[in-house]
């Protein structure tokens, strides 16, 4: 992993110095492995190589003493060999080929105690989820090749930016590619996690904390790397586009709400991932793909971290120290903190050029913006002190100023990589206005969540929160996973 490292830093200089491009194929013809560098294969492979050497560094520490630690480490590398694989293909049949083969290595990994009833029900829904996955883009990509007669993915793309279509009947292939990218989205949302099965990434769990860190920190980012991978035939497909809105703007606010009612530290981080997940593919459907990158590798390292650091977690809060009563929030507090994050957001971003900024993203800022008025709401609860409120102030212009300036670097660094995000039509703009409004919504609610959350009214909404509103359980009852043999 260290090699990998070093050779990721490597496809860097490349990167700078040659620019972007496309290896021969090593193989017969079209058949065989070649390697795809720009922005955003670079970008993954640096991350993908780095959480892997820290993964592996922890394993060797973690399972020491295991009876199949050696195994364990064996299946480790090799998933994330084949996640490696995976971020640099430069052809159809090596994506297909690594995101079948990084599942089923990682569904070894998720059966390391093999005797545990959870986990064998948690891996069989993610490897009947997986394969549903796998169809889909293997279907996609059979039809993208039929619609521009190649399986060179830069090949493809360019012809998908230009409007090309291969062959003789247009609408015939054009209605090809559509079909290509609904079966590319479905496949995205599957390994992503998105609602209604969803389950499966809440229940991993049971397998060791290196494969939790692994699989949340950077295979469940495959179905975001697919859709920035083929961002120029995304947008051939305008509905596809917005069912990705709809369902990734649900399940970040599904997650997220999901997420404030549970008492495990490593549930409650799963339930987050979720949440993160659903903001990516919303952010895909919005045809803000820079910015979905961004997210990847700013929540791949985060949630690395928190789950190779969730086991002293309750230690450290327990060893916190704490003055005085905790600063809770009112009604007033919370109106004025989104008044004054918004002020906020409007000063700084008119400094950045806010005005020269597409709508979605506008509008995806100000979905942003809602976390920090989350923060300045604790600063300013009547029991807050002054310390707390000047540094939750200046949290909030930094976050703003880190925003914008991210903002202008990822977009700075993938132009001429991922296509610009078009003008929004009557349909984007309606679901941008319902993004806008229902983040508010459940951010003004999380805000004043210690006020509502305990009340009798909220017990029975908090406990279907609680239980995902069931859908995992139906999801369960349809597999047979909570079947049991008959006794004698």
């Amino acid at each position: 992993m260290m090699l990998a490292l070093a050779g990721s830093l490597g496809s860097v200089v490349l990167l700078v110095n040659g620019g972007p491009g496309t290896s021969s194929t090593l193989g017969w013809q079209a058949i065989g492995l070649s390697a795809r560098l720009d922005i955003v294969s670079t970008a993954m492979l640096v991350l993908v190589s780095f959480i892997g050497w820290i993964v592996v560094r922890y394993s060797t520490v973690y399972l020491d003493g295991e009876a199949r630690h050696g195994a364990f480490m064996g299946w480790l590398c090799l998933t994330l060999a084949m996640v490696l694989l995976l971020v640099i293909a430069g052809n159809l049949l090596q994506i297909v080929a690594a995101w079948i083969a990084t599942s089923l290595c990682l569904h070894r990994l998720l059966l390391f105690y093999p005797d545990r009833i959870a986990a064998q029900r948690a891996a069989r829904k993610k490897f009947v989820t997986a394969r549903l996955s796998d169809i889909a883009l293997a279907g996609g990509a059979v039809l993208l090749a039929l619609a521009y007669g190649t399986t060179d993915i830069a090949t493809l793309l360019d012809a998908a930016r230009a409007g090309q279509i291969g062959g003789q009947l247009a609408g015939h292939a054009n209605g090809l590619v559509t079909a290509a990218a609904g079966l590319i989205a479905i496949a995205a949302m599957l390994k992503s996690a998105q609602f209604p099965l969803h389950g499966w990434l809440t229940e991993v769990m049971e397998a060791p904390t290196p494969v939790s860190a692994l699989l949340h920190a950077g295979v469940v980012n495959a179905g975001g790397f697919l859709l920035i991978r083929f961002a120029d035939v995304m947008l051939l497909a305008p509905g596809v586009m917005a069912g990705l809105v709809v369902i990734g703007g649900f399940t970040a606010l599904f997650g997220g709400l999901v997420m404030l009612t549970q008492p495990a530290v490593k549930t409650s981080l799963a339930w987050s991932t979720v949440a993160q997940m659903g903001f990516m593919i919303m952010q895909c459907g919005l045809a803000l793909f820079p910015l979905a990158l961004l997210h990847i590798l700013a929540h791949s390292l985060y949630k690395a971290h928190s789950f190779l650091a969730s086991g002293g977690a309750v230690d450290r809060i327990a060893a916190l120290r704490r003055p005085g009563p905790v600063a809770i929030p009112n009604a007033r507090a919370v109106g004025e903190s989104f008044l004054i994050a918004l002020a906020i957001y409007g000063a700084i971003g008119w400094g950045f050029g806010l005005y020269h900024k597409s709508p979605q993203a506008v509008a995806l800022g100000a979905i942003l913006i809602f976390g920090i008025a989350y923060l300045l709401a604790q600063g300013l609860a009547d029991a807050a002190p002054r310390a707390l409120t000047r540094r939750m102030a200046a949290y909030a212009v930094a976050a703003s100023v880190g925003y914008f300036a991210l903002h202008g670097a990822a977009f700075w660094a993938s132009a001429n990589i991922l296509p610009a995000t078009p003008l929004p039509g009557p349909l984007e703009w309606a679901l941008i206005a319902l993004a806008v409004v229902s983040f508010g919504l459940v951010a003004v609610a999380q805000a004043m969540f210690p006020l509502w959350a305990y009340h009798p009214a909220a017990a029975g909404l908090r406990v279907h929160l609680s239980n995902g509103l069931y859908a995992n359980a139906l999801f369960d009852r349809w597999l047979g996973g909570w079947a049991r043999r008959p006794t004698a």
